[in-house]
């Protein structure tokens, strides 16, 4: 004779499965629309995002303004201590010059170079202007930025 409460218990738990099972069928059939519905609408929102991207770059070019470099654009830049040395010895200018222009001492333009530092993302930004740049605009910005600092220590003397 089979022990009554056991099978009890057993048709018991074996109910309790199937209405929990009827009850969350809807909810799962539910869920996985709404996954597919937001895999969808990335997609989208990634296409549209590249859409967006290239038509800035097409206005840009359109209205001869130069390149904007933003953080999104620096995603996909790679920094060399060749490239960096390779950009100096193309524009023939020293480490400190060069540092000048992109913002640091000449010091740091030597340890890109030699790989002992990386630049930061400002200053990676700045050397990635300075890859479209030639010699004759890197002089001239050169020299905007030594009178630029001649103004500065003018206006820092103090008076007699």
């Amino acid at each position: 004779m089979p022990n009554i409460p056991t099978v009890l218990k057993a048709e018991i738990s074996r109910l309790a499965r199937k209405e929990i099972k009827s009850n969350t069928i809807s909810t799962k059939g539910a869920v996985a629309q709404f996954r597919r519905d937001i895999a969808k609408l990335k997609r989208l929102v990634q296409g549209q995002q590249k859409e967006i991207a290239f038509l800035k770059t097409q206005e840009r070019k359109r209205l001869g303004q130069p390149q904007a470099t933003g953080e999104e654009e620096l995603d996909g830049v790679r920094h060399s201590a060749r490239s960096v040395r390779g950009q100096r010895k193309r524009l023939k200018l020293s480490a400190a010059d060069f540092g000048k222009l992109v913002g640091v001492s000449g010091l740091t333009v030597y340890s890109w170079e030699h790989g002992k530092r990386r630049p930061r993302k400002e200053r990676l930004a700045a050397l990635v202007a300075m890859r479209e740049m030639g010699r004759r605009e890197a002089l001239a910005k050169l020299e905007a930025v030594k009178t630029e600092k001649r103004a500065m220590k003018k206006t820092r003397r103090k008076p007699r």
